[in-house]
């Protein structure tokens, strides 16, 4: 009888476990780098053929409004971090192995790979990262909370040319950072690597609830041919190819799921850091669109992003609810059955009901900013400006916020999607401006510097040229102090040459 009520308990057990672990849904975030949605037949993309993620579409919620910020740093650190660049530092773009100093630091910011640990989920990433150099930090992608990993290293423009010739390679001949550590792998092609990584972590971990981000590395530039298309010459003909590729990819990871009969447990959410690049045009739904990339405009900060989980996220739908990238880290913990850590503030919202298909999200706003790369100066890296401009929004509306804190231009997109008529002086959206402009009260009155602790300096380091501060645009008094400064050096340096 003891035998028998052991052997009972033991196993209600491991069936309460299994119930428990098969309630926590797998979750894939897949990002994508510099691809705008006039490049995606579900979205009007004209020009182009995308019938894997136009089913992924079909599957699952494709979303009108989802923000990113307009450019890879902060883009990437605001889903990393649940936090707005303002809050988090890492306003402007920053490739830590290209400029040495400046860094993602597991020790002063948050991680949504860590909460996902804390909830029990196996984890790893795969492709591109660029917030950390893996010659100083080579565990780095462990302390952020990933228990694998296979990771393009980054390095382009480096001062250390020697490092630079392999490390900078992300497509034919990669050069790639594992556990194993960084090696060239000679004529394959980087992104199928990454994409096999996944494959095979998803079939290694098919049977308890695991996270997986996915940094593609596509279709960022160089633009180059792909093993399906070897034969592309010109810009636009590599893009498509790359595109086309992505299309490629994004199948072979349903297929896996598929396969491996775990689909209607994995959320899949896809999605861009940014806008196409710019001189890259596609026309959408009948109308010309630019490369929006750096922009905050809609070409450039409104990206793709669709949600598929069949049987667990409605299928076929397309909402016009608003989220960003900053909603992810306290959605993904919801879906997990955990709590956020309670050291630090995070910025975004929890989108669970929106993507179980609730028609509006509980956000007054999204936000977008950011963009270009930060400065070294004698105290590290730091922003361009005191206050960014930046841009808030709701599901019709949209305000540009100046640097000086003001509303410089309010957009009807409904009307107007090339956001070419500015309303702020039309006394018949006066509500709409007082509305949108009560986010501008939310905000800091300064934007942080990314915070990290100094390193060891490194030859290949930027050098600072600018002094701590003065720098910085947006406070009239300080700018006006560095340009006295500036003008005071330039009159000595004229005299001298005059004698």
């Amino acid at each position: 009888m003891l035998l028998r009520s052991l052997l009972i308990i033991f196993i209600g057990s491991f069936t309460l476990q299994a119930r428990e672990a098969s309630d926590k849904p797998n979750i894939i975030f897949v990002l994508l780098d510099d691809l705008g949605k006039e490049w995606l037949n579900c979205y009007g993309g004209e020009n182009i053929k995308t019938p894997r993620i136009d089913q992924l579409a079909a599957q699952g919620i494709k979303f009108d409004n989802a923000y990113s910020m307009p450019q890879c740093t902060p883009s990437r650190v605001a889903f990393m971090t649940g936090q707005y660049p303002y809050r988090s530092g890492w306003v402007n773009h920053w490739d830590a192995p290209r400029w040495g100093a400046g860094y993602y630091d597991w020790k002063s910011n948050p991680s949504i790979a860590r909460t996902m640990k804390s909830a029990g989920y196996t984890t790893a990433v795969a492709g591109k990262w660029q917030l950390n150099d893996f010659r100083i930090h080579p565990d780095a992608m462990v302390k952020h909370g990933f228990d694998d990993y296979c990771m393009w290293t980054g390095c382009e423009g480096s001062t250390d040319k020697k490092h630079e010739q392999t490390s900078t390679q992300r497509y034919w001949n990669p050069y790639i950072h594992t556990k194993e550590g960084s090696k060239t792998y000679p004529g394959e092609f980087g992104p199928d690597i990454y994409n096999q990584f996944v494959l095979d972590f998803i079939s290694e971990n098919k049977d308890k609830p695991f996270f997986i981000y996915y940094p593609m590395t596509l279709p960022h530039g160089p633009l180059v041919h792909t093993p399906l298309e070897p034969d592309v010459k010109d810009k636009y003909a590599k893009h498509k190819a790359m595109v086309h590729y992505i299309d490629l990819l994004t199948g072979k990871l349903i297929d896996q799921l598929e396969k491996l009969q775990i689909r209607e447990n994995t959320i899949i959410v896809w999605t861009c850091d940014n806008g196409t690049s710019g001189g890259i045009n596609n026309k959408m739904n009948g109308r010309e669109v630019k490369g929006g990339k750096t922009q905050t405009t809609e070409n450039g900060v409104n990206t793709p992003f669709i949600v598929s989980c069949p049987g667990l996220i409605p299928e076929g739908k397309t909402t016009k609810a608003i989220v960003d990238f900053t909603d992810m880290h306290q959605t993904f913990a919801d879906f997990a059955g955990t709590q956020l850590n309670s050291q630090y503030t995070y910025d975004g919202k929890s989108a669970k009901a929106v993507f179980l298909g609730k028609e509006k999200s509980d956000r007054d706003w999204i936000m977008a900013m950011g963009s270009k790369p930060a400065r070294m100066t004698d105290a590290g890296v730091e922003n361009v400006y005191y206050f960014r401009d930046r841009v808030v929004r709701d599901a019709r509306y949209k305000l540009f916020v100046s640097t000086d804190r003001k509303p410089e231009k309010l957009i009807d997109l409904e009307k107007d999607p090339a956001e070419q008529n500015n309303l702020i002086n039309n006394p018949e959206y006066k509500a709409v401006l007082d509305r949108l402009s009560l986010a501008i009260e939310t905000f800091p009155e300064s934007d942080a510097d990314p915070t990290y602790a100094k390193l060891s300096t490194n030859p290949w380091d930027k050098k600072a040229t600018f002094p701590s501060k003065l720098h910085k645009q947006g406070h009239p008094n300080q700018v006006e102090k560095h340009k006295v400064k500036e003008t005071s050096k330039k009159k000595k340096k004229s005299k001298k040459e005059k004698k």
